[in-house]
């Protein structure tokens, strides 16, 4: 029999085209799906009813979420059980079609792929875990309101990305999960109280005891300021002007609350100081006009420095005191 490289039909650097051959193989291909068919059609109902199983495991992990009052987290945890559930059913269908399939030659091969694949969706992989951290620790929850990297709001959800902030003039804030876990977030709804403050300038010659009694009995007076802590005035500093007294109350911690009492309270500490003539100075400053024409200009004891001229010595400019010097004789 004659081999194939010295087959007449066989010609060298030409394009040999044998339709029998092409037959013959689309034979063969059409003969092993035949052999496939039932395994195939197993395959997919097998992975068809896995599909309905991770429907269901999401499910019950979302309703787990939601009896415990962590409807967010049960909603990533649900997606990753559905996605695994999934997984393992497309490997269960592959091995069904093909049995000498592995799976675990299978997660073996794909070993080196697995770490470019991590590096081209470490990002994505990197604010998914943070995110499942932040659902499971709870540094804060959702209508909470925070403050993180300059930006204050509401936080109405996590997703599996990102972390939304409603902020307090209607906008969105999309930030990543990886920078709500790594950075500090100062979380202004953890507490059911906030305290809030105000510094308030009074005259020197006010009496200080007077005032601060005046602002606590006013704010006293305000019902949605918090009787327990008390409001506080003390004083502060001593400025240019006037002496501060630092005001401090407590009010609930929604920056609703705050903004609203904080407008209400100035209004009662400036009708408090009103009522008891005390006075709220405006800044003071005090200019000095020096003349440099003067004939003491210089001379430390006796230069005015804008003070009203001394009625029984006055001053003279220096030219006048330099002619009068030149006209008086000298004394033997």
């Amino acid at each position: 029999m004659p081999s194939p490289e010295s087959s007449p039909a066989d010609q060298p650097q030409t394009l040999d085209l044998d339709p029998g051959v092409i037959i013959e193989r689309l034979d063969s291909w059409v003969d092993g799906a035949v052999r496939l068919l039932p395994n195939i059609v197993v395959a997919i109902v097998v992975f068809v009813i896995f599909i309905g199983l991770a429907a269901l495991a999401k499910r019950l992990v979302i309703g787990q979420g939601a009896r415990r009052s962590r409807h967010n987290l049960g909603e990533v945890l649900g997606g990753f059980v559905k996605w695994v559930v999934m997984v393992l059913g497309f490997l269960l269908a592959a091995t069904i079609v093909v049995p000498t399939l592995n799976p675990g030659d299978l997660i073996a091969g794909l070993g080196v792929s697995s770490i470019a694949i991590g590096f081209a969706f470490k990002d994505i992989l990197q604010n998914w875990l943070a995110g499942l951290l932040i659902l499971l620790r709870q540094p804060f929850n959702i209508n909470d309101q925070i403050e993180i990297d300059g930006y204050e709001g509401t936080v109405e959800r996590i997703e599996t990305r990102a972390t939304i902030i409603r902020t307090y003039d209607g906008q969105n804030v999309v930030m990543p999960n990886s920078n709500v876990y790594t950075n500090a977030v100062l979380v202004k709804t953890a507490h059911n109280k906030r305290r809030s403050q105000y510094d308030v300038g009074i005259g020197y010659g006010d009496d200080i005891d007077v005032a601060c009694q005046a602002i606590r009995t006013a704010l006293a007076d305000i019902d949605e300021v918090q009787a327990e802590p008390a409001a506080e005035a003390f004083a502060w500093d001593l400025a240019a002007s006037w002496t501060t007294i630092r005001v401090r109350w407590w009010t609930d911690s929604r920056r609703a609350d705050v903004v609203r009492v904080q407008s209400q309270v100035i209004r009662a500490i400036k009708k408090a100081l009103d009522d008891a003539h005390i006075d709220m100075p405006y800044p003071t400053q005090v200019t000095l006009w020096h003349d440099q024409t003067e004939a003491v200009e210089g001379d430390r004891s006796r230069q005015r420095e804008g003070w009203p001229a001394d009625p029984d010595n006055p001053s003279q400019p220096r030219w006048k005191a330099e002619a009068r010097e030149r006209a008086t004789p000298p004394h033997d």
